[in-house]
């Protein structure tokens, strides 16, 4: 892979979220941490936006896009775990999706026809990553409101993990159908 096509704009945007995580961890203020999320939640649409316009959507930026995004939320709720902000039961909950996907890209990678092209961003996943995206702002402000979000995040989950299995044992049948 040519190294301007890996360093394009839309892929800088997506690894400077890998910087903002950094942060996270280095600054403790409420306020910078808040501006540190919001800013990585503005990083994920304007990567996704810049590769739309410029057409220069990449299969590299397909990969570094969703691995920036679980860098930071992953570094995140790890901050709060380690801070108190969440039970470790809370913690898991929070990474279902996150943990579910990371063991179906392994499996798919043995399975015929399936690879990581078939991992396609998909609504379900994309709205649960807004609300771990927002649930990260809200229990900094209202930790009160933590047990109801992390419940919402839970069943967002859920009916993610079905959807993207679903979508890949559709994949597979057409993958087999393709090969015969």
């Amino acid at each position: 892979m040519k190294r301007d096509a890996l360093l394009n704009l839309p892929n800088s945007i997506s690894l400077s979220r890998l910087i903002l995580a950094l942060l996270f961890v280095l600054m403790d203020g409420r306020w910078e941490r808040t501006i540190l999320i919001v800013a990585a939640g503005v990083t994920d649409i304007l990567d996704g936006w810049f590769a739309r316009i410029g057409n220069s959507s990449s299969v590299a930026g397909a990969l570094i896009d969703p691995f920036a995004d679980r860098v930071f939320v992953l570094t995140a709720v790890t901050v709060y775990l380690i801070n108190g902000v969440l039970s470790t039961a809370q913690y898991f909950i929070f990474l279902s999706r996150d943990i579910a996907t990371a063991i179906g890209f392994v499996v798919a990678r043995f399975i015929p026809g399936l690879g990581p092209s078939a991992f396609k961003a998909r609504t379900l996943g994309k709205t649960v990553t807004v609300f771990q995206i927002g649930t990260l702002v809200v229990v900094l402000h209202f930790p009160q409101a933590t047990t109801y979000l992390i419940a919402i995040i839970a069943g967002l989950s859920a009916v993610s993990i079905v959807d993207y299995t679903l979508a890949l044992s559709r994949e597979r049948v057409r993958a087999r159908q393709a090969s015969r």
